[in-house]
């Protein structure tokens, strides 16, 4: 029992003294992960192992006091999954997910199967093409747009960026233009930025500097040192918070957050992966955000319910009301 456990989600957090938002979440995946993680082991009634539901991930985020979540999806599969769910209604014609926003885009390691790029990564991996990728990469980013205009419950363009753990030269040039695309997206449709930035902090703000980012402009699960962080404070990005910041080896991430404005301060989980300490290796879920706000707090010798109210805030800004 103990193990099954262990390989299941976190345990419930204490509720939070104030709600937060989850700004960053692939509802999409996490049954997936989670089936994998607990070995199909049988549910509570000796049936087959059951994911959750888009409601019960909701219920349990609120009694967390996660009340508002963003879900990403950044492949053609997970956009019009996102696109669907953020439509979805009610019998009584209401939203049948009101606590849900969206963000849509090409992941910039999708990037490069749409263009063809097959080169291997600094990873060692090759990257495996899906019936998805047949579309051009120029036909994705024209999908994305055009659920974006039409869906008023997308709020943010993202994530995109540039991920250069994962791929070399020649994907790496496809990402950046990739990562144009979105910027100039976002820009016209007046939505918030979210990006994805492994391995290439560099690149990323060279683009940023040069084409100029979106007035809200968010780098999701950040991952620099301090010094990069008060680079995006001066420019008035946003910076996103996931479990890495709870890990011990992280102390960059933890002199990162202590070196930036709690305005500009976000929190997500990125489920479902990233789960804060001690849960590390279990799937994540949004409700487990508070776990690492609970450890951000502790980060900035501040009050819980301050660093709360500050991270809702901000949400709002970012995002706009739900």
């Amino acid at each position: 029992m103990a193990r099954t456990r262990e390989r299941g989600f976190p345990a419930d957090p204490e509720p939070l003294p104030a709600p937060v938002a989850d700004n960053h979440t692939h509802l999409d995946a996490i049954a997936e992960v989670y089936l994998d993680r607990t070995g199909g082991r049988p549910g509570p009634d000796g049936g087959p192992a059951v994911a959750p539901t888009v409601a019960e991930h909701v219920a349990r985020a609120a009694r967390a006091g996660v009340d508002r979540i963003v879900q990403v999806g950044c492949d053609l599969d997970a956009v019009r999954w996102t696109d669907a769910l953020l439509r979805e209604r009610a019998a009584d014609g209401a939203l049948a997910h009101p606590a849900l926003v969206g963000a849509v885009a090409i992941h910039p390691n999708e990037a490069t199967l749409h263009a063809g790029v097959d080169e291997v990564g600094p990873d060692g991996l090759t990257p495996t093409p899906q019936p998805r990728h047949a579309k051009s990469l120029d036909e994705a980013v024209a999908e994305v747009a055009a659920v974006a205009r039409a869906n008023d419950r997308v709020r943010a363009i993202g994530e995109t960026g540039m991920d250069l753990f994962r791929t070399g030269p020649r994907g790496a040039q496809v990402q950046r233009e990739s990562f144009r695309a979105h910027v100039a997206l976002a820009k016209e449709l007046g939505l918030a930025l979210q990006i994805h930035d492994r391995d290439a902090h560099a690149e990323v703000i060279d683009v940023l500097l040069a084409d100029g980012a979106p007035e809200r402009t968010v780098f999701h699960c950040y991952s620099g040192d301090a010094e990069m962080a008060r680079v995006c404070a001066e420019h008035g990005w946003y910076l996103s918070f996931a479990g890495p910041v709870t890990y011990k080896p992280n102390e960059h991430l933890r002199a990162a957050l202590r070196a930036v404005p709690l305005e500009l301060v976000l929190a997500e989980t990125d489920a479902p992966y990233l789960t804060p300490h001690p849960y590390r290796g279990q799937p994540n879920a949004p409700f487990a955000v508070a776990h690492t706000v609970r450890g951000m707090a502790e980060v900035l010798e501040r009050p819980l319910e301050e660093v709360c109210a500050a991270v809702s805030a901000n949400t709002a800004r970012v995002y706009g009301t739900w």
